[in-house]
């Protein structure tokens, strides 16, 4: 499996761990074996709608995508990438809790291209934007599972799209990080 495009990556999605409140009013120890169990069964049994979340991602997503359009010469890069990085990981983390790993394989793929693109030029705003249609899609056509055929030849387009743009600036990318432009 290609990871990250045979790109370096220029930056690491991060991840934030918020304080365990829960955890410093019930102390620290194991968990017994039932509860354990009930959680897992209680995640496996999940018949929560993954729809009006996976919305509220693809929206934010949608406006990571606007405004990278929008974005000028001296805009921070970084953070009109962050923009469109963050619902991609939020995406990605939620797909498999609903039971869409279809969702959360293209947002990995994604977060993967989101990791290593050097700005957020035309043509890959338009990769982002292919996969927000892709993760739409998915979830609106209520496509549990991995998607079969079909969702294999979803992620086979989307990594094409990805490997193509890298192999179009290939030259141009190595320039710039030589530090020639």
């Amino acid at each position: 499996m290609t990871t990250h495009y045979n790109q370096t990556p220029r930056r690491k999605a991060e991840f934030i761990r918020p304080p365990n409140t829960l955890k410093a009013k019930v102390g620290s120890g194991g968990l017994s074996e039932d509860i354990l169990n009930r959680a897992e069964a209680l995640l496996e049994n999940n018949t929560v709608d993954f729809q009006p979340l996976a919305d509220m991602y693809l929206g934010t997503l949608m406006k990571g995508i606007e405004a990278a359009k929008e974005a000028g010469p001296s805009a921070d890069r970084e953070q009109v990438i962050a923009a469109m990085l963050y619902p991609g990981m939020q995406l990605k983390a939620n797909g498999g809790m609903f039971h869409y790993p279809l969702v959360t394989l293209a947002a990995d793929k994604l977060i993967q291209f989101l990791e290593v693109i050097h700005e957020p030029d035309i043509e890959s705003i338009e990769i982002v934007l292919g996969f927000h249609t892709t993760i739409r899609a998915v979830v609106l056509g209520k496509i549990k599972g991995d998607g079969g055929e079909h969702g294999a030849s979803l992620l086979k387009a989307l990594d094409g799209a990805c490997t193509r743009y890298f192999d179009k600036y290939k030259g141009t990318l190595d320039k710039l990080e030589d530090g020639e432009f």
